[in-house]
């Protein structure tokens, strides 16, 4: 079941790219942000009170929601969209990768029983340097501006890995569709201000049908199924495995793009994404003989001590 929903989450984050460039022709980029989010909270808003999920109700967990929502999509999804201005998308999905290299680094600090390890650190470069290759010919900075946005993605990227860390840390208890829906409360606001100064009335904008049935895509599948999917896997599979999904979604994107819209798929893409499958066979193919052994030896040790006892 863990398998399948990381599958899936892969999946649906892999084809969010192409609704968003699509998205991105008639609308700009903050004021689709937020109307993503906005028919997100009031889609879910009713499921809620539909099925009776109890909301978080002490000022702890609310201090924690309003954090990790604001990291989460206030801090993480603003800058994406702000950079994207400036640097290629493939350039912004290669930064968006070290989601995973703070998340080793954060889960160390936060999270006692998962520790950085040897094979952690090779299958984090593996994937990212796989993420690099496909898009080599994009990793480009052009201005200030440019530079400016790859900054900014960077401390997006560590905004998102703080805010999956903090829930893994914290939010043992909390249904998954109450925790999405109350950070996007807390984050949603900085968005909306964002857009309205930045951007203007969002109504003087060129809604069209292919505009609204990408807001919905995301908002269904990118935003509520995704993250009430991933929050749910998150309680459940060490987190380094769960962001490793940041890795193997810009791959998922290029194919896509290529079957889809008919982009150019890279010459590279095959060598990128063997790197890329050797990162995630590294973290989720573990060695699962270690405890074995070890049980073995200290059932011989205590067999050995037994006996000594006996003879004496």
């Amino acid at each position: 079941m863990k398998i399948f929903v990381w599958l899936i989450l892969c999946l649906i984050w892999g084809t969010t790219w192409i609704f968003i460039k699509v998205g991105l022709q008639d609308l700009p980029p903050m004021t689709f942000a937020a109307s993503r989010f906005i028919l997100s909270v009031l889609i879910l808003a009713p499921l809620i009170m539909l099925f009776r999920l109890e909301m978080p109700r002490t000022a702890s967990q609310w201090k924690l929601i309003l954090l990790t929502g604001f990291l989460q999509f206030s801090i993480n999804y603003s800058l994406v969209f702000w950079s994207e201005q400036y640097i290629t998308s493939g350039l912004a999905a290669v930064l968006q990768s070290m989601i995973t290299v703070f998340g080793l680094a954060l889960a160390w600090i936060f999270l006692p029983d998962e520790r950085i390890t040897r094979r952690k650190i090779i299958a984090v470069i593996l994937g990212i340097v796989g993420v690099a290759v496909i898009f080599i010919d994009q990793l480009r900075i052009e201005s200030l501006m440019a530079f400016a946005g790859c900054a900014a993605i960077v401390v997006g990227a560590f905004a998102a890995a703080q805010a999956s860390i903090l829930v893994k840390a914290r939010f043992s208890g909390i249904n998954p569709a109450t925790l999405v829906f109350s950070q996007m409360l807390c984050g949603l606001p900085a968005v909306i201000l964002y857009a309205l100064v930045a951007e203007g009335n969002p109504l003087t904008f060129n809604w069209t049908v292919r505009a609204v049935v990408c807001v919905v895509y995301l908002t269904v599948f990118g935003t509520i199924a995704a993250f009430w999917l991933y929050y749910w896997l998150l309680k459940r599979v060490e987190s380094t495995k769960a962001m490793m999904i940041s890795l193997v979604t810009p791959l998922l994107a290029v194919i896509i793009g290529n079957i889809t819209v008919g982009e150019t798929l890279p010459p590279q893409t095959l060598i990128g994404g063997l790197l890329i499958m050797a990162s995630i066979g590294l973290i989720v193919l573990r060695r699962k003989r270690v405890e074995p052994q070890r049980h073995r030896d200290t059932e011989e040790t205590i067999l050995s001590e037994t006996g000594a006892r006996d003879l004496a």
